[in-house]
């Protein structure tokens, strides 16, 4: 029996206050939440994390 390789993945996603569409950097923006999902073998393992940055500031 041949051993099958495993392919692991981990995916990310984030959300920001806003973007500058004219090209410049994101001056004033913030990264506010982070999330991410563990795949391995194209197959989500149910393995999460998710976290807000700064949830209270105001």
């Amino acid at each position: 029996m041949q051993e099958q390789e495993i392919h692991r993945q981990v995916v990310l996603d984030t959300e920001t206050t806003g973007m500058n569409f004219n090209g410049a950097p994101h001056i004033g923006h913030n990264i506010i939440e982070i999330g991410a999902v563990e795949v391995i073998n194209r197959r989500l393992t149910g393995r999460t994390y998710h976290v807000y940055i700064k949830p209270h500031a105001g």
